[in-house]
């Protein structure tokens, strides 16, 4: 499937492949995808239904590749790629998951349509992806320094969709039974140098396409430090850093699955249950107290 030509770049692919393959070589921070990997897990246990064929797509490491072979007969690793197609046949998996990889797609509706096509009826998209408010101090600090100090903002952190896009967006692409939820996680650092320097090693740094492609001046980045500690430090110093987990699922349809009931198919109308609010018991009925 080519990407949808009228879909905005926003992120330069590309130079994330870059960013993750210097991070897996220097020494890379996992924690948020250690402790997705976990909840995965335990989100994957309470399915009680068997899977025979997954993919796991764009997952850095091998955390939850491994954790898929425990429970499916085969495990197809989608790669990650600059290019947005996905090596999926049509109906050729019944289990599609991914952990932080999609707050980085340009066109996730056509990413989800894809894995849609991809799933047989009845099989399941599991994925977590960052999202909401995730470091929201430090977009902060950054507008606010860069405003001081430069007479103007540049694009820093990347634009992150919030809980009722993503689910608006699995009912786009035809999921059935779609459900969201957000995973909130603050972590606290020594100052805003050492939250960068994570963020780095996380291949998590600035890969807007419009990004500025000239080094931020020191006075910057020293203002942004003093405006970081000065909003957003605890009692004893420590800076406080928002990631934002978003869940996401949804199920190919299939006839099993629950349906709503057709309009005009209810026995009982809306007007007689609300004359009959406030009004006693009728007889053979009892009373809650």
């Amino acid at each position: 499937m080519a990407a949808n030509p009228t879909t905005p770049v926003l992120f330069d692919r590309a130079l994330l492949s870059a960013r993750l393959k210097r991070a897996r070589r220097d020494a890379p921070v996992t924690f948020l995808l250690e402790r997705v990997t976990e909840d995965m897990a335990e989100r994957l246990q309470a399915v009680m239904r068997e899977f025979a064929d997954a993919a796991d797509i764009w997952t850095p490491g091998n955390a939850l590749h491994d954790l898929l072979r425990g429970r499916c007969k085969s495990v197809h690793e989608v790669v990650f790629e600059a290019s947005e197609v996905l090596t999926l046949q049509p109906g050729s998996v019944d289990l599609a998951v991914s952990a932080l990889a999609f707050q980085f797609v340009n066109d996730l509706p056509g990413v989800l349509a894809q894995i849609r096509r991809a799933l047989r009826p009845d099989g399941l998209l599991l994925a977590a992806m960052i999202g909401g408010d995730t470091l929201t101090e430090l977009r902060q600090s950054f507008a606010a320094a860069e405003a001081e100090c430069e007479g103007g903002v540049s694009p820093r952190v990347v634009p992150f969709a919030d809980l009722r896009d993503v689910g608006a967006l699995l009912q786009r692409a035809g999921f059935a039974l779609p459900v969201t939820d957000v995973d909130r996680i603050v972590v606290r650092y020594d100052n805003a140098f050492a939250l960068m320097q994570e963020l780095r090693r996380m291949g998590g740094t600035n890969i807007l396409v419009e990004r500025r492609h000239t080094p931020t001046r020191r006075a910057t980045l020293l203002r942004v430090a003093q405006i970081y500690a000065e909003r957003f430090a605890d009692p004893d110093g420590r800076i406080r850093a928002t990631f934002d987990v978003i869940w996401l699922s949804g199920w190919a349809p299939h006839e099993s699955q629950p349906k709503p009931l057709r309009p005009g198919s209810a026995k009982a109308s809306l007007e007689e249950a609300v004359k009959r609010i406030g009004h006693p018991p009728l007889k053979g009925e009892g009373r809650r107290e």
